[in-house]
């Protein structure tokens, strides 16, 4: 859910980033919680998967692909739809039948475009929830999805109300500039969202409950990565994350800015991992916020928005001169426009998916760097720690061994797990002095 308003956030033109790992879930049976000793002589064990689970990874993997990749194409589809026969004209004619005042109109035109846009798109939602269930990552109740999808559209609407209201004053302020002064409009909103995020949003899909009143010890060993990485979040800001009602996958991260700043662990978390491997999954999420990974993201997406913006401004023109009468679109400061302007950013997030994944997967490999380094001496084999808790990961969410090169490339937006537990178990920068970030 979360994801989709990040979509229609970069959409619009606003680029927010969330905290991420790897997803998992718990398999009907738990793998083993006690990684084996690695000696220095023995080679890595690789990340690998007994027939039955291999079979069930290989399925639910290649299901996933083929999702991602029609799900991008039939949005481009849906958005086509909407303008070819008229849907986003019509839609405007009401809007404007409906008040002479154009905050009334976008209350109106909005709403109608993005529920038709979400309403056909829903199918596919719904396969995405069933493949999920049928591979034991989320165990929702259909009631309580289709509720979650209910807040999700009541948020997106509001979101996208004030965005549009604001992108179309400046249109017709500002015809020629209007994708450089939207674009500075969006930061300041970019920086309200990261902030309010956890405090808002997050609680209206999630229960939160203070983390030291049901799990002390656990906190108290946070506080001692936390503290290792400067990080100034006390124990009243660390919360345990009732997942374990919607889905069976394990996490654990930092969100929010400022007095927003916190810890969450998942409940599915602290039941499947032993303390050591949350402290390194955890130790893992900590390294994007030391790193500014977080800052740099919406550094990196916001220029990249920029940039998609002026394409977009040249190729906006181009469309309306070209099918602006078929599809009984006035002028560019026309409400009937923004499905154009939509299905422009709907090209380029696909067309550009590759590029931004490749972004990630270079901050994941970093935090995995900064998460070995960082519970380093805290306990033993910390190497042997973090691979154990890829493979149960892995495991846990069907993760595919070796997955093309191809999809590793468009679409993951972490390395391989068989990579990273490679990684984890042949990284050792201590033996020559040499480690690149906790020293």
């Amino acid at each position: 859910m979360v994801h989709r308003l990040r979509i229609l956030a970069c959409t619009l033109g606003i680029a927010t980033a969330f905290a991420c790992v790897p997803v998992a879930a718990q398999p009907a049976q738990q793998p083993s919680a006690t990684p084996t000793t690695t000696s220095a002589t023995q080679s890595p064990r690789p990340y690998s998967l007994p027939p039955d689970k291999l079979k069930k990874a290989v399925e639910y993997a290649h299901a996933r692909y083929w999702l991602h990749f029609i799900g991008e194409m039939y949005a481009i589809g849906v958005l086509a739809f909407i303008l070819a026969v008229g849907l986003s004209a019509k839609f405007r004619d009401w809007a404007v039948a409906a008040s002479r005042r154009r905050s009334i109109q976008v209350i109106v035109f909005v709403p109608l475009l993005l529920f038709t846009n979400d309403a056909l798109s829903l199918p596919l939602s719904i396969y995405s929830q069933h493949l999920e269930r049928k591979f034991e990552q989320s165990i929702q109740s259909w009631p309580s999805w289709f509720w979650d999808w209910t807040k999700t559209e009541l948020l997106t609407f509001a979101l996208a109300i004030l965005l549009a209201f604001i992108l179309y004053a400046i249109i017709r302020r500002s015809p020629r500039r209007w994708w450089f002064y939207f674009w500075l409009a969006s930061l300041p909103l970019i920086i309200a969202g990261a902030i309010i995020e956890p405090i808002v949003i997050e609680p209206l899909f999630y229960k939160f409950e203070p983390l030291a009143a049901k799990q002390p010890a656990l906190v108290a060993q946070l506080e001692k990565v936390v503290a290792r990485g400067g990080l100034p979040i006390p124990p009243e800001r660390m919360f345990e994350m009732i997942a374990s009602e919607k889905v069976t996958s394990p996490n654990a991260y930092v969100s929010g800015f400022g007095a927003s700043k916190r810890v969450v662990v998942w409940d599915t978390t602290i039941g499947l991992l032993t303390t050591p491997e949350i402290l390194y999954v955890f130790g893992h999420e900590m390294g994007h916020y030391v790193l500014n990974h977080v800052r740099n993201t919406l550094i990196f997406l916001a220029l990249l928005v920029l940039i998609l913006l002026y394409i977009g401004y040249h190729a906006l023109h181009w469309m309306l001169r070209h099918w602006g009468p078929s599809w009984k679109i006035h002028d560019l400061s026309d409400w009937a426009s923004l499905p154009a302007l939509l299905l422009l950013f709907a090209i380029f997030t696909f067309l550009t998916e590759p590029l931004i994944n490749t972004y990630s997967r270079a901050q994941e490999h970093a935090a995995d760097v900064y998460g070995l380094e960082v519970v380093h001496g805290m306990f033993p084999n910390e190497r042997e720690v973090a691979a154990h808790s890829f493979q149960v990961l892995g495991e846990t969410g069907y993760d595919e061994p070796d997955p093309s090169r191809f999809i590793e490339f468009w679409i993951f937006t972490h390395p391989s797990t068989s990579e990273r537990m490679l990684f984890a178990q042949t990284y050792d920068p201590w033996s020559t002095g040499t480690p690149k970030y906790v020293k």
